[in-house]
């Protein structure tokens, strides 16, 4: 077998368990015999199991496609195991595992593995980081199941690569006009109007959305008998601690989102400020790694899942989904955060839906705009994090700031790198008045500082002034005048109804049910505080179980 009986040993990059690891997992698992030319688990099925090679040799398949032969992506031999981040995400397979050379396997079913996770920590951290470094491979070079396309600058294309990319799901996209893009499009008969396209498992989704592509990768929500402690609305940051600390102390936890993980920091280029980060970390890999921690703890994670109510009843809060399904937990905890604000200018819906408008700077909003000029308007560190973002790509870039004092809302740091910067300029006590273009924006009118106003080129608008609460489909849970969710303290000095033995740490006017980062009054605002408040949640839960259990005993 590969590796020591000392310590964890790394092929190619990834690590491998020792011998002895090897076979106290085994311990876990039912030994079978295998046959070359057995599948041992085939694309598009929804669930498998994990499999330790003690002797034979295993190929892992990418089968052929309109765009693409099969081809082996890896073999996997004895001493080594099989799987990768689907096993823990319950999507479903994207690959086939094909015997090459008969052998002996150990068969690892759902419950014993996750047995195995919690009880050997030591092998759970290999087994985790090998499942992710294993879908980086099928990201980058592996092909995809599941293959885009459509037109570049559609907001409809955007969002389904966006929701594709935040959920890790290893795909490929095309440009609806390239000569790939065409070659797809005739293979399935697909039209102008069919567009964006999605093609998965040889399954044709036309005017594909993500709910599309969730349910059938399967992580759309399906109800089940299945106790449920805690519900996690919502998977920012905050939400994504909630998961990770709910999971880790058992209990059993299920996170919703309405498009995908990572809310609005995943749409940040840089955090510059995260403690543990001294160089930094981009919103969309904080987001990926918070995401496979939360799986690897056992959270069930669906999205896009729109929660659309919320009731309180004796045994626990009831959610009801869009579909009209209903959830019941013990307990649920909203981290829905805020959407993004919209200006009010002519035309702004108009070329919102060609993709001119956008609410993030990440890699794929950014792509198009290099070395072209792009407006920013926001004067937060958001806006600023973009900015520099834009200007690093070669754009020339406007900031337009509402206010006169943009040192009020961004840090010192990213300020002085913006007025030091010679492809931004900042507009204070500026407007945008008129977007400008016929098919594609192509100017907008700023007025600033009460000057006349003026034409600026513009191929883009990167829009970050700020967000509202998601907090319409909470019902009778108390919110102060903006809509943001009271809790605590916050409920006595509003002098709303507590609960008999005073409401608890992030906890609502409804019992049980708590709100942490954004969407909650009085919240920071800033990503590290939104983990700190979901994880404060979780401990809130727990009391309140327990105050539960003492008025049982009584």
């Amino acid at each position: 077998m590969t590796g020591t009986d000392v310590a964890p040993g790394v092929q190619g990059g990834e690590p491998q368990l020792t011998s002895e690891q090897f076979q106290r997992l085994s311990s876990y698992g039912e030994r079978r015999t295998v046959q070359a030319g057995q599948v041992l688990y085939a694309t598009g099925d929804s669930t498998y199991d994990l499999f330790l090679i003690e002797s034979a040799a295993v190929d892992v398949v990418r089968e052929a496609s309109v765009s693409e032969p099969e081809h082996v992506v890896y073999t996997r031999s004895a001493g080594d195991f099989m799987g990768e981040l689907s096993i823990l995400t319950g999507q479903k397979v994207y690959v086939t595992a094909r015997v090459r050379e008969q052998g002996v396997v150990v068969q690892l079913h759902a419950r014993a593995f996750r047995a195995a996770l919690a009880e050997q920590v030591d092998i759970a951290d290999v087994l985790i980081e090998a499942f992710r470094l294993r879908r980086r491979i099928m990201l980058d070079s592996a092909g995809s199941a599941l293959e885009i396309v459509g037109r570049p600058e559609s907001a409809g294309n955007r969002a389904l690569r966006t929701y594709a990319a935040r959920l890790q799901l290893p795909h490929s996209a095309f440009d609806a006009d390239s000569v790939a893009g065409q070659s797809l499009m005739a293979a399935y008969g697909l039209a102008a109007e069919d567009l964006p396209a999605a093609v998965l498992f040889d399954r044709v989704l036309v005017r594909a959305t993500p709910q599309d592509v969730a349910r059938a990768v399967g992580l759309s929500f399906e109800p089940s008998d299945r106790d449920v402690d805690l519900v996690v609305v919502g998977a920012g940051p905050a939400g994504l601690a909630a998961a990770v600390y709910g999971a880790s102390e058992g209990l059993v936890t299920v996170m919703l989102d309405a498009e995908g993980p990572g809310g609005q920091a995943a749409t940040t280029s840089r955090i510059e400020n995260y403690l543990g980060f001294p160089g930094g970390i981009s919103g969309d890999e904080l987001t990926r790694l918070a995401l496979v921690q939360a799986l690897k703890f056992g959270a069930q994670v669906y999205a896009p899942c729109h929660v659309v109510g919320l009731r309180g009843e004796p045994d626990g809060p009831v959610l009801t989904l869009q579909d009209g399904s209903e959830v019941r937990s013990r307990a649920v905890i909203v981290a829905t955060g805020a959407h993004y604000r919209r200006l009010s200018v002519a035309r702004w819906e108009e070329f919102e839906g060609r993709g001119s408008i956008r609410y993030s700077a990440t890699e794929l909003d950014v792509a198009g705009c290099e070395s072209r000029p792009v407006t920013v308007v926001g004067g937060a560190n958001s806006a600023g994090q973009a900015a520099l973002f834009l200007a690093s790509r070669g754009c020339r870039v406007d900031v337009v700031v509402r206010g006169g004092r943009i040192d009020k809302s961004m840090s010192s740091y990213l300020l002085g790198r913006l007025e030091a910067h010679t492809m931004v300029t900042i507009w204070t006590n500026a407007r945008l008045l008129e977007l400008c273009g016929a098919d594609e924006l192509e100017a907008v009118v700023i007025s600033a500082d009460g000057g006349v106003p003026f034409a600026s080129e513009s191929s883009a608008i990167f829009c970050f002034i700020g967000a509202e609460p998601e907090t319409s489909w909470m019902g009778e849970v108390a919110r102060d005048v903006h809509g943001f969710v009271l809790t605590d303290v916050a409920l006595a000095a509003a002098r709303v109804p507590g609960h008999a033995d005073g409401p608890l740490p992030y906890e609502t006017s409804l019992p049980r049910v708590f709100a942490a980062g954004d969407v909650r009054a009085g919240s920071m605002k800033r990503v590290a505080s939104a983990v700190g408040e979901g994880a404060s949640a979780v401990a809130s839960v727990h009391r309140a179980f327990s105050r539960l259990s003492d008025l049982a005993s009584r």
